[in-house]
């Protein structure tokens, strides 16, 4: 099975992995992102939002984190203890609950949902020490793995998905990338396919490993409280997370939180098919779940929402989370598609900016897009979408009437 699954695009060893493709795969990805970015707006028409969870509601919370001495052995309370999580304290955070699609689509289109957050660090120790993180930035999904695994798929993956003829790229591709493309639409579309739940509802995964203190390497987890408030989904209201989330924000006394769990990797404990793997294996392969049963989740912290804080749109507008940009020397991303996305990322963002705060502030929804660097190639209005994904439909890929596509990329 493992030598199957190395033709898919998992990982073994360095020479699975080619490190001199990375630095061009990844100025590619950059371009592909901008245009599906720019593509998803002009269909829609209206206004450049995030490269990918393009609908979200912002709010504040409270981030806890809890002494790591009560209740965990002294090996393992020195272990959590890194970074932001060395004492207990309560910051500031602001949050973002999203559907994980490009485009701006109804609550109950099958997709995955997001959380993304920050908490301030402004009032603390750790950012006096450092000059450059004020913040630590976490984004998360309601799924353990991300369906791509390296930087190897996410270019085969995007160039489908953006390009004019789906087959003819298809085709074009590397026998290994179309296999990658494969495995990557495949594991979105069963990600994709989950019971619906309110967003307070349902567990949130980092989905990639980040660094914690000079020698581990884990993920995150944040798993909702059983009591969190929701009230029953008006499935004939396409904004009905959004609204049961809004009104929970409003109306509930009380509200919801999220146990905040780290996860060691354990190269002596976790297996893939029943066989060991060293470090750089969990690390560059995001597509492959870290076992929870060999590896378990300790709770360091809790996320509480706070009552009637949802962001406004112009503040909302703004709000972006930047796990590499915004982390502490002790909490840095980490593995092929944390080099992969940040840059990607990074790009949409600033395109986003320089076009969605005026029209925000001018209380309009602009119709101009960019593309890849280039403003003026898309105009306004006059750009229909081409079903991206129209080769996949005989393979049960394609997504529903609306010509949507699966989004298996992580949050810009």
């Amino acid at each position: 099975m493992v030598f199957l699954t190395r033709w898919f695009g998992v990982t073994e060893s360095d020479a699975d992995r080619d490190p001199a493709r990375e630095k061009a795969d990844i100025e590619a990805i950059v371009e592909k992102s901008l245009l599906m970015q720019a593509n998803a707006a002009a269909k829609q028409q209206r206004s450049l939002c995030r490269g990918t969870h393009a609908k979200g509601v912002c709010a504040r919370a409270e981030f806890e984190v809890f002494d790591v001495t009560v209740g965990h052995e002294s090996a393992l309370a020195t272990r959590l203890a890194k970074g932001m999580f060395a004492k207990p304290g309560v910051y500031p955070a602001v949050v973002r609950f999203a559907n994980a699609d490009a485009s701006i689509n109804s609550d109950f289109k099958p997709d995955v949902r997001s959380l993304s957050f920050s908490v301030d660090l402004a009032r603390d120790g750790i950012a006096a020490r450092d000059p450059k993180p004020l913040r630590q930035d976490f984004s998360m999904q309601n799924a353990t793995t991300l369906p791509i695994n390296d930087s190897p798929a996410f270019l085969a993956t995007i160039s489908l998905l953006t390009a004019s003829n789906p087959i003819l790229s298809l085709w074009s591709l590397r026998f290994r990338d179309k296999l990658r493309v494969m495995r990557t639409l495949a594991l979105a579309e069963m990600q994709a396919r989950q019971k619906i739940k309110p967003y307070q509802r349902l567990r949130y995964w980092s989905t990639v490993p980040f660094r914690h203190g000079p020698t581990d390497v884990v993920k995150f987890s944040a798993t909702p409280s059983p009591d969190n408030p929701s009230r029953p989904l008006k499935r004939n209201n396409p904004k009905g997370l959004q609204d049961e989330l809004i009104r929970h924000l409003q109306e509930d006394s009380r509200m919801s939180a999220f146990d905040f769990g780290i996860q060691f990797l354990d190269v002596d404990g976790m297996t893939y098919w029943r066989k060991r793997r060293d470090a750089d294996f969990w690390i560059e392969n995001a597509s492959v779940e870290w076992n929870e049963i060999e590896a378990p989740f300790h709770t360091v912290a809790r996320l509480t929402l706070l009552p009637r804080s949802r962001l406004d749109p112009e503040e909302s507008a703004t709000t972006y989370f930047d796990v590499t940009g915004n982390s502490t020397p002790d909490s840095t991303p980490v593995g092929s598609i944390n080099r992969a996305r940040w840059p990607a990322e990074v790009a949409s963002r600033k395109a986003r900016m320089r076009h969605a705060p005026a029209a925000v502030s001018r209380g309009v929804r602009s119709t101009a897009t960019i593309s890849a660097g280039k403003p003026n190639e898309i105009e306004n209005r006059s750009f229909r979408a081409r079903p991206q994904l129209a080769c996949l439909r005989s393979l049960g890929l394609a997504q529903s009437k609306e010509r949507g596509r699966l989004n298996p990329f992580p949050a810009a």
